[in-house]
């Protein structure tokens, strides 16, 4: 066997294990993807193989945490992708508002700032206290981080820009108090917000959702994976609730695209269809 034929095996038995002991379902995302990370994460981490690392891997969990940060993406920001939280505010809000409460899932919420940015655009439109964010992510590293809203401060010149873009219409400094060299967000924020771990390739949905997020996370899955996942946010959705996926994701082709009607479709903003009434005969 070739040197990289030998890596292969040695990522697909770590893989295995990783799941059999952690219950971290790695096997169906992007071999290149997870390939270049593992091997990333095997030049910074001491041991020379893969093979010489699983069995600590496998028993310090410790170590597997480093490699779960290695392996997980966590990229984010207060109000990214203006645009598409600006369709939120114009297109998706007035329908949001005809419910008493709504319920919403960050799936894959990273280190929190898209979350903190919704009850932001909520708070702005009328929706203070009628609302509850759940924010989840595989990483529980990343969601500790999630749960103190506390970001570098210089990070808010940046995040000021990406909010006014989005359409906000207060002060952005309102949301934080600065000290020190960090950012502290506003607690008002965090009271309707859940946050928590959640693996979306082996745990159980979240049920009766009026909008579910999750942007940017499906890309490195394979398609098996891709099905299922959509099929597990598609359950989690009520009938007339929307479902907003990443720029280089879509419904086209899936299985449950035939549930759902494209509301904007180049902001990938799909709404989930009320199911047709039996004609009753007579």
């Amino acid at each position: 066997m070739t040197p990289d034929e030998i890596i292969d095996v040695e990522i697909k038995l770590l893989l295995e294990g990783v799941y059999q002991v952690y219950g971290f379902d790695f096997r169906e995302y992007s071999e290149a993807s997870l390939r270049r990370r593992l091997i990333q994460w095997l030049s910074i981490s001491g041991f020379g193989t893969l093979s010489l690392a699983q069995s600590p891997l496998l028993r310090d969990r410790g170590l597997f945490d480093t490699l779960l940060r290695g392996i997980t993406v966590n990229v984010s920001d207060m109000f990214r992708d203006p645009s598409f939280f600006k369709a939120i505010r114009e297109q998706v809000v007035p329908h949001l508002l005809t419910y008493p409460f709504i319920k919403i899932w960050h799936a894959g919420c990273s280190t929190g700032e898209e979350a903190y940015s919704m009850a932001i655009l909520l708070h702005e439109v009328g929706l203070k206290g009628r609302f509850r964010i759940y924010a989840t992510d595989i990483n529980e590293e990343v969601i500790h981080k999630a749960q103190k809203g506390i970001y570098p401060l210089q990070e808010m010149q940046r995040f000021t820009r990406n909010y006014q873009h989005s359409g906000g219409t207060g002060s952005f400094s309102d949301y934080y108090t600065a000290r020190y060299d960090h950012a502290i967000l506003s607690p008002s924020l965090q009271e309707n917000i859940v946050f928590a771990a959640h693996n979306l390739t082996v745990d159980t949905d979240f049920g009766e959702m009026n909008l579910i997020l999750c942007r940017n996370v499906m890309i490195y899955f394979k398609q098996p994976l891709k099905e299922r996942v959509l099929s597990l946010l598609d359950t989690s959705l009520m009938p007339g609730g929307f479902l907003c996926l990443g720029t280089k994701e879509s419904l086209d082709h899936r299985n449950i695209s035939g549930r759902y009607e494209a509301m904007m479709p180049r902001m990938q903003i799909y709404r989930k269809r009320y199911a047709k009434k039996l004609q009753q005969t007579v």
